[in-house]
C-alpha cells in the first residue's frame, strides 16, 4: 500500500467562471418576445424555470430512456459505464487511515453512473447541434448518485465502443414499437377472426 500524500488545502485552485443566464436582460427580452407574459414577475418565472428543470431531471432519474428535450434540443439520459481504468480515490478515508484507499462501488457491483446528453435528433437535423451542451446542476447529480446506488440495474449499459446516436435510435424505436403493439393490443379480439 502506497502513503496517502494529503492535498494540501490552502494552494490555488482554479475555479472556473460560473454564467447566470437568469439575468434582467434575459427576462427584458422574455417579455418582449412573448408580450403576454409580461404581467409576471421575474421572481415567478425564476421558480417556473426551476419547476420545470426539477421536474426534467426527475423524469430522467425515473425513467430508464430518458428525455427528450423541448424544441428537439436533445436527449438526456442516465446510463451505466463500467468502471475507469484510472484509480478512483476515496479522499475522506485515504486521510483517515493515512494510506490509498480507492472507492470500489460495491453497492453497485463495480459500474459507475454517467449523465448523457446528445444533441442528435432522430427526425431532423439541428442546425450548429455540435455547439450544444450540457452541465448538470449540483442537485441534479446528487439525487442522480443516490437513485443509482439504489436500482443500478435499471438504466441502460453504455458501450464505450459504439456511439450514443445508435443506442439513441435503438431506444427510441423499441418505445415506437411498444406503444404501436399496445394500439394493436387495444383493437385486438381473440374471437374475431
Amino acid at each position: 500500500m502506497k502513503e496517502f500524500k494529503k492535498p494540501d488545502l490552502t494552494a490555488p485552485r482554479y475555479r472556473p467562471k460560473a454564467y447566470n443566464l437568469l439575468t434582467d436582460d434575459f427576462f427584458k427580452t422574455f417579455k418582449a418576445k412573448f408580450s403576454k407574459y409580461g404581467d409576471i414577475s421575474d421572481k415567478e418565472l425564476k421558480k417556473i424555470i426551476k419547476v420545470f428543470n426539477e421536474t426534467v431531471y426527475q423524469t430522467v432519474i425515473d425513467s430508464r430512456e430518458g428525455v427528450q428535450l423541448p424544441e428537439q434540443v436533445g436527449w438526456l439520459f442516465i446510463g451505466t459505464c463500467d468502471q475507469s481504468k484510472k484509480r478512483n480515490i476515496d479522499y475522506n478515508k485515504s486521510k483517515k487511515y493515512g494510506v490509498t484507499v480507492t472507492n470500489k462501488n460495491w453497492e453497485t457491483d463495480g459500474k459507475l453512473c454517467k449523465i448523457f446528453f446528445t444533441s442528435y435528433s432522430l427526425k431532423h437535423k439541428i442546425k450548429n447541434r455540435e455547439f450544444w451542451g450540457f452541465t448538470a446542476c449540483r442537485n441534479f447529480k446528487r439525487s442522480v448518485s443516490k437513485a443509482y446506488a439504489e436500482n443500478w440495474n435499471m438504466y441502460v449499459a453504455v458501450d464505450p465502443k459504439k456511439r450514443i446516436q445508435l443506442l439513441q435510435k435503438s431506444i427510441a424505436l423499441k418505445d415506437i414499437d411498444k406503444r404501436k403493439m399496445q394500439e394493436q393490443l387495444k383493437t385486438y379480439n381473440e374471437f374475431d377472426l
